[in-house]
């Protein structure tokens, strides 16, 4: 089944990547390997959750919060590449949580987003990780997250000049 078949099957959308609040872009593909900027989970219009965990939000907040990430960063994926389809597989998840002193949990809540990834792509959807704690985040989000993506090998992006010609750009 198709990844996107997939999202709606659960229920889930996937929005417009929200405009960068500074000066860097959502992605960079170097060679196989697509780079992800950091997420709060916002998606268009739709602000990712705020607040601290362990003092303002409880872990399954955090967890909801990380799986706002990953629908967010769905979306990036979906604009660099033209299709879900084409990710290879998830290699790095990388997440920092918005903590209260003493409060340990972060890998939990960064499950959020990993096992949106398992849902939908299975084995190839596992990734190595690294749980974050961070005593603030910018405008006091809760949650947020960069991810490495492997992309297929020979796979073109719609409506490039190879997709339409056959051949290499130069």
């Amino acid at each position: 089944m198709k990844v996107e078949q997939k999202l709606k099957a659960m229920g889930l959308t996937l929005k417009p990547v929200a405009p960068a609040v500074a000066n860097y872009i959502a992605s960079v593909q170097v060679g196989g390997l697509l780079f992800l900027a950091g997420t709060t989970g916002e998606r268009g219009d739709e602000m990712g959750m705020r607040g601290k965990l362990g003092a303002d939000l409880t872990t399954e907040q955090g967890y909801q919060a990380a799986r706002l990430c990953g629908l967010a960063h769905l979306g990036m994926m979906k604009a660099a590449l033209g299709d879900l389809d084409r990710v290879e597989r998830i290699v790095r998840l990388i997440g920092y949580v918005n903590s209260a002193p003493g409060w340990q949990e972060a890998p939990w809540v960064l499950n959020g987003e990993s096992d949106l990834y398992i849902a939908l792509w299975g084995d190839k959807g596992r990734h190595a990780r690294a749980a974050l704690y961070m005593h603030e985040l910018t405008y006091n989000m809760a949650v947020e997250t960069e991810v490495i993506v492997q992309v297929k090998a020979g796979a073109t992006r719609r409506g490039s000049r190879r997709a339409r010609t056959g051949r290499r750009s130069r």
